[in-house]
C-alpha cells in the first residue's frame, strides 16, 4: 500500500495522496481483522456505547493497515423481512439506527482515524417487492413516510455525528434517481442537513442512469448527471473511459463548469486533510498494525457484542439455562459447526470463529459427552424452487436426518442449530419466503419427535418463520451472525454463564403473506381482525427474554405542560425482581394523540440498557424535545403541534409497563 502511495505523491503532476477505502460493517474487510457481528446482531444489542467502541476498534485497524476511508455503517432502515440486505442493517426503525448509526460514526471518525461513509442514500432498503440483483429501484413508499422513516438515520448521522462520506444509491425515487439528483444529493444532503463530506456512487451508480434507469442517452450524459447532481467520486472499478475522459470532455465543452468541477474536488480534499492523509500518507509503523488488528483486546469486545446480541426467544418452563450436571448433549444441525457464518462480505474474510459446537465443547469441556450430527445442509438441491414444489427427501437427505435422530437418542438433550448461510442471505440474496430453508424443519421435527428436551438456535440473517418451532420447542435463542465469537457466547447463554439481554430490532411475521408487517406502523394498519388471515406476529419489535425478571414503578412525567421550544423529562424505576442478575432494555414510546396527519401508534423515542443485580433498583431518566415530538404537517413542514402526547415505557413495543401522558401548548 505505501508502495501505490508513494507512486501518486512522487509520480503523478499534482502529487495528491490518494485515499484508501474498504469495507466495514462488522471489522474492516480484510482476511484477518476484529471479527464483530453482523450489523442487524450489533443492533440487537442496543448498546450505545459498545456499538462506538466497535467503530473506533474498526476504525483504527483500518488506519493502521492504511486505510482512510471506511464504508460504514449502513443507516438504511429495514421494511421488509424478504430483503437480503438485511443483515447489513441495525433493525427496521429510524430511531434506533439513527442513534446506532450516530455512535458509529463517531466511533469510526474518533480522533479523525478514518472518515466514515454511510449507506445507501437514500430510500434504498424498500425496493419493489424486495428484489436485489439489478432491481434495486422503484421505492414503495410515500414522501412523508421518506421523511419519517428513510431520512432520520442519514440526517442525525451528519448532523450530530459529523459525518465525512456517503455512498449514493442505486435506486430512484418517484422516478428520479439518486445519483443523478440535484435535489438528494445538494439541495437535501448538503443545504438542508449540512454535509461538508464527499459522495461516492455505489458501484454502478452512475452506469445505470443510462443502462438501467434509461435517463441519460450515453455514459457521457450519465456522468454529466451524476456531477452536476453532487457526486464526488465514482466508485465502479472501471477504465477511464468511463468516466474521467468523459468528464474532460464535459468540461472542455461546457457542459460542466471549472467552478462544478472544483466543487466537486474540494469536498474530498477536505476530508484527506482532515483525516491527516496529507500530515501521513504512509504506514509508518507495520508493526503497529501486528499488534492491535484482532488483538487480544479487541477480541474481547468481540464477545462481549456476540454475547449482547442473542436474543431468547422463548423459555418456556425455564428450560434453559441448561444443566451443566447433564451426561451428554447432541449438537445438531448445518449451522452446528459452520465457520463459514465469520467470512462472508464486507467484513474479516479469514478469521477463525468459533463455531457453536466448539463452544459447547470448550465450556464443558470432558465432564460432558459431546455427541454431533449435521442432519442436513441449509439447502436442498432444487431450492428455492422446492418452496413452491415439493420434493420427498432424497435417500442421502433422510440418511443425514436418521443419524441427527440416532445422535438425539443418545444423548440427554439436543441442541439444534438452524438458519441461513451465504446462499440464503444478503447482496443479491432476496426471498420470496421466510420459512427455513431446505430440509431444516423436517430435521427439527424429527429430532423433537425423539421425546428428548429440545432447544433451537437460530444463525440467520433475517426473521424466520419459524411457526412450528414456536409452536413446540420450549427454547428458543435467536443469535444471528455473531461474528467469531459467536460460538462461545452462544454456548455461555445455554449453560447460563452468560444471561441474555437483547432485543429484537425486527418483527418476525409469522408468514410472508403478512408483509409489509413492521414497526412502527400507522393506526389500523396492521389490524388483525380478519378471520381469512394469518394474524399476529410470532415476536413483535422490541421483544427478548431473560433469566430473570423485571419490574417497572414510579412513572414520573416533568412538566405536565410544556412549550413547544421545551423538554420533557420522563424518569422510572426499574428493579431486578428475580434471583440472577441480568440487563433490561427499558424502552420508551411515544404518540401525538390528535394531530393534522395521521402519526404512527408508537414511536420510539428513547432506550437505555440497565444492568441490575437480584433485587436491584435503578431509575431510568429520558428527555424528550422538538425533534422527538414534531411531525411533518400538511404542508410538509416539520412542526411541533400543541396537544397532548401519551407516554408508554415498557420491556417491548407490546410489553408496556407504564402509560402516561403531557401536554405541548401553543405557547
Amino acid at each position: 500500500m505505501n508502495e501505490a502511495q508513494r507512486f501518486f505523491i512522487e509520480q503523478t503532476r499534482l502529487g495528491i495522496p490518494v485515499d484508501f477505502t474498504n469495507e466495514g460493517l462488522r471489522g474492516v474487510a480484510v482476511p484477518v481483522a476484529t471479527s464483530f457481528p453482523s450489523q442487524l446482531g450489533m443492533g440487537h444489542t442496543w448498546d450505545k456505547e459498545l456499538v462506538r467502541e466497535m467503530g473506533r476498534i474498526t476504525g483504527s485497524e483500518g488506519r493502521a493497515l492504511g486505510y482512510t476511508n471506511i464504508y460504514a455503517p449502513t443507516l438504511d432502515v429495514a421494511r421488509d423481512q424478504r430483503w437480503g440486505r438485511l443483515e447489513d442493517v441495525y433493525g427496521e426503525d429510524p430511531y434506533l439506527v439513527s442513534r446506532l448509526g450516530v455512535e458509529m460514526v463517531r466511533g469510526l471518525q474518533e480522533n479523525n482515524t478514518v472518515a466514515a461513509t454511510a449507506k445507501h442514500f437514500a430510500i434504498y432498503s424498500v425496493g419493489k417487492g424486495a428484489r436485489e440483483g439489478q432491481a434495486r429501484t422503484d421505492p414503495q413508499t410515500s414522501p412523508r413516510e421518506v421523511e419519517n422513516i428513510f431520512l432520520p438515520p442519514f440526517k442525525a448521522a451528519i448532523k450530530e455525528g459529523g459525518l465525512l462520506g456517503v455512498m449514493s444509491s442505486y435506486n430512484d425515487f418517484d422516478g428520479i434517481p439518486i445519483t443523478g439528483s440535484e435535489y438528494w444529493l445538494t439541495e437535501r444532503l448538503r443545504k438542508d442537513f449540512g454535509f461538508r463530506g464527499y459522495v461516492v456512487s455505489d458501484s454502478g451508480a452512475v452506469e445505470y442512469l443510462y443502462n438501467k434507469h434509461g435517463v441519460a442517452s450515453d455514459m457521457k450524459d450519465a456522468v454529466r448527471q451524476a456531477i452536476q447532481a453532487g457526486l464526488n467520486v465514482k466508485t465502479n472499478f472501471t477504465t477511464p473511459e468511463d468516466f474521467i475522459l468523459p468528464l474532460r470532455e464535459l468540461v472542455k465543452e461546457g457542459k460542466v463548469s471549472m467552478k462544478t468541477l472544483d466543487d466537486r474536488v474540494r469536498d474530498v480534499l477536505r476530508v484527506k486533510f482532515q483525516v491527516g492523509i496529507f500530515d501521513h500518507p504512509y504506514i509508518v509503523d507495520a508493526a503497529h498494525a501486528k499488534d492491535i488488528v484482532n488483538s487480544v483486546e479487541h477480541q474481547k469486545v468481540a464477545l462481549r457484542a456476540a454475547r449482547e446480541s442473542i436474543v431468547l426467544l422463548k423459555n418456556d418452563n425455564k428450560v434453559l439455562p441448561l444443566s451443566k450436571q447433564i451426561k451428554s448433549i447432541a449438537v445438531i444441525g448445518p449451522n452446528a459447526d459452520d465457520d463459514t457464518l465469520t467470512q462472508y462480505r464486507y467484513g474479516p474474510s479469514a478469521v477463525r470463529g468459533v463455531t457453536v459446537l466448539e463452544g459447547i465443547k470448550n465450556l464443558l469441556g470432558d465432564k460432558v459427552k459431546v455427541n454431533y450430527a449435521k442432519g442436513c445442509e441449509i439447502t436442498n438441491e432444487h431450492w428455492p424452487d422446492t418452496e413452491v414444489l415439493p420434493e420427498p427427501l432424497t435417500p442421502a437427505e433422510r440418511a443425514g436426518i436418521n443419524e441427527a435422530v440416532e445422535t438425539a437418542r443418545n444423548s440427554d438433550v439436543a441442541v439444534v442449530v438452524l438458519g441461513d448461510s451465504g446462499k440464503t442471505v444478503g447482496e443479491n440474496a432476496s426471498r420470496t419466503s421466510l420459512d427455513l430453508p431446505g430440509r431444516q424443519l423436517e430435521l427439527v421435527q424429527s429430532v423433537y419427535a425423539t421425546g428428548k428436551p429440545v432447544v433451537v438456535v437460530l444463525l440467520n440473517g433475517r426473521p424466520l418463520g419459524i411457526n412450528w418451532i414456536n409452536k413446540y420447542v420450549p427454547g428458543i435463542l435467536e443469535a444471528w451472525f455473531p461474528g467469531a465469537k459467536g460460538g462461545t457466547a452462544v454456548a455461555e447463554v445455554l449453560f447460563g454463564d452468560y444471561n441474555p439481554g437483547g432485543k429484537l430490532t425486527v418483527t418476525f411475521p409469522k408468514t410472508v403473506g403478512q408483509i409489509p408487517y413492521n414497526f412502527p406502523t400507522k393506526p389500523n394498519a396492521q389490524w388483525e381482525g380478519e378471520k381469512t388471515r394469518v394474524n399476529g406476529a410470532l415476536y413483535f419489535f422490541g421483544h427478548g427474554l431473560s433469566y430473570t425478571t423485571f419490574a417497572y414503578s414510579n412513572l414520573h412525567i416533568t412538566p405536565l405542560r410544556q412549550i413547544p421550544s421545551g423538554e420533557i423529562e420522563i424518569r422510572v424505576d426499574v428493579q431486578n425482581t428475580g434471583s440472577r442478575a441480568g440487563t433490561e432494555i427499558v424502552q420508551l414510546y411515544t404518540r401525538d394523540v390528535v394531530s393534522s396527519v395521521i402519526t404512527y401508534e408508537k414511536n420510539l423515542r428513547g432506550f437505555e440498557r440497565v444492568n441490575l443485580s437480584p433485587g436491584e433498583t435503578k431509575t431510568v431518566t429520558f428527555t424528550l424535545g422538538f425533534p422527538d415530538l414534531a411531525l411533518w404537517d400538511r404542508s410538509m413542514h416539520f412542526v411541533l403541534e400543541p396537544g397532548t402526547f401519551q407516554v408508554m415505557v415498557g420491556s417491548s413495543s407490546e410489553d408496556i409497563r407504564l402509560k402516561g401522558e403531557f401536554e405541548i401548548s401553543a405557547h
